[in-house]
C-alpha cells in the first residue's frame, strides 16, 4: 500500500496526514501523540475514527499540524484521518458517517464589533 496523504481543518487549525501500513504508531510534528496531547481526551479524539472502523494497530500515521489550539488541531486530525481510512476502504464510510467523522465542523470564532466589548458583550449601558 502507498501512503495516503489527506488534509483535515478545524477552526485555524490544518493537519496533513500520511497514512501507511504499520504497527499503529502515531508521529505529530516529529513528537508521539501521546506527548504532543497530553490530556486523555484529545487522545481519545485522535483514536476514535480507528476505534470505530476496528483498524487500531494496523496504519501508521505521520502528520504535519499547524495553526489553532490544541483541541482544533487534535479535531482536525481526527477529520483527516477519517477521510484517509474511507480512501483506504470505502466500507469504513458508513461507521464513521453515523458519529459525524467525516464532516468538516464550520464552527468558527465570531468577530469582535466595533463599540462592543467582545463579539456579543456589550459595555454597561446607563440610561442616566
Amino acid at each position: 500500500m502507498d501512503v495516503i496523504n489527506k488534509i483535515g481543518r478545524r477552526k485555524k487549525a490544518v493537519a496533513r496526514v500520511y497514512l501507511q501500513d504499520g504497527n499503529g504508531s502515531i508521529t505529530i510534528n516529529g513528537k508521539d501523540y501521546k506527548e504532543y496531547f497530553p490530556v486523555p481526551t484529545l487522545q481519545y479524539v485522535v483514536n476514535q475514527a480507528f476505534e470505530l472502523t476496528g483498524t487500531a494497530g494496523k496504519y501508521d500515521v505521520k502528520a504535519n499540524l499547524d495553526g489553532g489550539g490544541i483541541t482544533g488541531q487534535a479535531e482536525s486530525l481526527r477529520l483527516a484521518i477519517s477521510r484517509a481510512l474511507v480512501e483506504i476502504d470505502p466500507e469504513h464510510r458508513s461507521p464513521l458517517k453515523a458519529k459525524g467523522l467525516l464532516r468538516r465542523d464550520p464552527r468558527m470564532v465570531e468577530r469582535k464589533k466595533f463599540g462592543q466589548k467582545k463579539a456579543r458583550k456589550k459595555f454597561q449601558f446607563s440610561k442616566r
